[in-house]
C-alpha cells in the first residue's frame, strides 16, 4: 500500500500517520521525492483497507501496489534511486565501472591491478575475499586476509571497495572493509543473508540468480529494502538457457525492464555473464547502449595464473582500450564514463 501525501504536508502530519501505521502492527518506509512524499506500508494490506487513511491530515490518496514487490517498484518511487558511495553515484548520468580480479590473491598483485584499473577510469575495485565455487576443491578465497589486502589497496589508490559476503556470520566483518557488499548469484535467494545485509547500512549489489526471473530478483531486493536498507544495486550477470557456447546468456532486455519497473539502478557483469574474455567488450558496449548504470569487469595482470576465472579476465591494456571505446558510446546516449 502507498500513501501519497499532499504538497506541503507537515512533519507533524507525517509522524501522526507513521504512528497509526505502527499501531496496526505494520512497518513503513518514507520516500521523499522532488514533488511528493510517499509512505510505503509493509505488511498485510487487508489491515489497511478498513482504515480511513484518506481522511488523515496531509494525505492526498491511498493506493494499493499491484506488483508483488512493493518498495522496489516504480509505483512506490517514481524518481530513479541514486546510490552514493563516497561521492561515486551509481544511477546518475555517469556510468560507473567496477573492475579488478575475480579473487584477491596477493597483496602487491592486488595493489598493482588496482592502480592500473584506476588509471584507466574505474572508480571502484572488485575482488573476492570469500569465493563461492562450484567445486569444493577450487580456491575458496583468503577470507579476512583478503579483506586486509583490499583495505591496503583502497588506502594506496583511493578506490572504493566491492566484495562479496556469503554467510550471515560474516556480514559484520565484511561491512567493516567494504564500501559495497555483494550478494552473489548463488545467494540471491538466501533470504536470511538478504535480511542480514538489510540491517547493515552499507550499499548492497544484488546479482541475479542463475535461473531467476526478474520478479524473483525484485522480490530478493524487496527483502533487503523491507529490512531497512534502501541502497540496493541490481546486477544482470547472465542466466542459464539451452545455449552452451557461453557460460550464461546475457539478458540485455533486463536493463530496460528494470528501468521501467523499478527505481533501483542496474549494472551488468559481462565477465561472469559470458565466461569468455573475447566477449567482454561487445557485451559491455551493448550494456552501455541499452542504458546500464554501470559495469562490473574482471581485470588481471596475469590471467593465465589467476586462481579464479582467468579465462574471463581482461589484461589491463585491453581494459584501458575498452574504457576509451565505452566513453564514445556513453556520449552517444547522453552519458559519460
Amino acid at each position: 500500500m502507498i500513501i501519497v501525501l499532499k504538497r506541503g504536508a507537515t512533519k507533524e502530519q507525517i509522524n501522526h500517520i507513521l504512528k497509526k501505521i505502527e499501531s496496526l502492527g505494520l512497518r513503513h518506509m518514507v520516500s521523499k521525492g522532488v514533488e511528493r512524499t510517499i509512505i510505503g506500508v509493509i505488511g498485510e494490506e487487508d489491515i489497511l483497507r478498513v482504515q480511513p487513511l484518506e481522511v488523515y491530515p496531509g494525505v492526498e490518496k491511498v493506493m494499493p501496489v499491484l506488483a508483488p514487490y512493493k518498495l522496489v517498484s516504480r509505483e512506490f518511487k517514481q524518481e530513479d534511486s541514486v546510490i552514493d558511495i563516497k561521492g561515486i553515484k551509481i544511477g546518475g548520468k555517469k556510468i560507473v565501472v567496477i573492475a579488478g580480479p575475480c579473487a584477491v590473491e596477493e597483496k602487491e598483485l592486488l595493489i598493482s591491478i588496482a592502480k592500473k584499473v584506476k588509471a584507466a577510469g574505474a572508480t571502484i575495485l572488485r575482488g573476492g575475499a570469500f569465493k563461492p565455487r562450484t567445486s569444493p576443491y577450487s580456491f575458496q578465497g583468503l577470507g579476512k586476509e583478503g579483506l586486509e589486502y583490499l583495505k591496503a589497496a583502497k588506502e594506496e589508490t583511493g578506490l572504493a571497495i566491492l566484495t562479496e559476503v556469503m554467510d550471515t556470520r560474516d556480514v559484520e566483518l565484511v561491512a567493516e572493509y567494504a564500501d559495497i557488499i555483494q550478494i552473489g548469484a548463488r545467494n540471491m535467494q538466501n533470504f536470511n543473508l538478504l535480511k542480514e545485509v538489510g540491517k547493515c547500512q552499507k550499499p548492497v549489489l544484488l546479482k541475479r540468480g542463475l535461473a531467476a526471473t526478474l520478479t524473483e530478483l525484485f522480490m530478493s531486493a524487496e527483502y533487503i529494502l523491507s529490512s531497512g536498507n534502501e541502497e540496493v544495486i541490481l546486477c544482470e550477470r547472465g542466466i542459464r538457457t539451452f545455449e552452451d557456447a557461453t557460460r550464461n546468456t546475457v539478458d540485455i532486455s533486463a536493463i530496460g525492464l528494470v528501468e521501467e519497473l523499478s527505481h533501483l539502478p542496474i549494472i551488468v557483469d559481462p565477465s561472469h555473464a559470458t565466461g569468455r574474455r573475447s566477449l567482454i567488450a561487445p557485451i559491455s558496449k551493448a550494456a552501455v547502449a541499452a542504458g546500464a548504470d554501470g559495469l562490473l569487469i574482471e581485470v588481471h595482470t596475469h590471467p593465465e595464473e589467476a586462481l579464479s576465472d582467468g579465462a574471463q579476465s581482461l589484461l589491463p591494456k585491453d581494459f584501458e582500450r575498452l574504457m576509451k571505446e565505452l566513453g564514445r558510446i556513453a556520449e552517444a546516449v547522453g552519458r559519460s564514463i
